[in-house]
């Protein structure tokens, strides 16, 4: 089996189990873990500088905010944390059905291309590579750091109304 696709493969269900998991802190890990196997991939296919925004923001920083936020949190009775689990299960079933249909689909509709970038050092000036070269890159991180964000919100929201 080709790592890539491996690698893919555990990014999703560790995506997966940040979703499903009812634990903050559970979640929070899942999340750093998906955003590792993230970085991996994107040094897989060369994109180091990416890579290294993922790890240091996404993995780092994101989920340094979020384990200080759950510790600033109070713990719920295991009758509400059961009825929250069971609200969050029935919410996100169709979620793995539903990726597994597209991952499928995709499998046959679609084929990847290899595309070789060259290498970032080939480049001698770090701001043409940034801004014109890995301009992509930069809007996969931006996309990031806004999903965190959303997820953050949705997390105050949530625990508002009692979710």
């Amino acid at each position: 089996m080709n790592v890539l696709l491996l690698l893919l493969i555990l990014m999703v269900l560790a995506g997966l189990w940040s979703i499903l998991t009812s634990l903050l802190l559970r979640a929070t890990i899942a999340l750093a873990l998906t955003s590792v196997l993230l970085t991996v991939v994107m040094f897989q296919m060369n994109a180091p500088l990416a890579a290294v925004f993922e790890l240091s923001v996404c993995a780092g920083l994101i989920s340094v905010v979020f384990i200080s936020v759950i510790s600033l949190t109070h713990r719920q009775p295991l009758k509400e944390y059961l009825a929250r689990r069971q609200k969050r299960i029935l919410r996100f079933w169709p979620l793995p059905v539903l990726l597994l249909v597209v991952g499928v689909g995709l499998s046959f509709v679609h084929r990847p291309v290899h595309i070789m970038l060259p290498h970032p050092t080939a480049f001698g000036d770090i701001r043409i590579m940034m801004w014109q070269l890995r301009r992509l890159d930069l809007f996969g991180q931006i996309l990031v750091l806004l999903a965190g964000v959303y997820g953050v919100l949705i997390l105050f929201r949530g625990n508002k109304n009692g979710n």
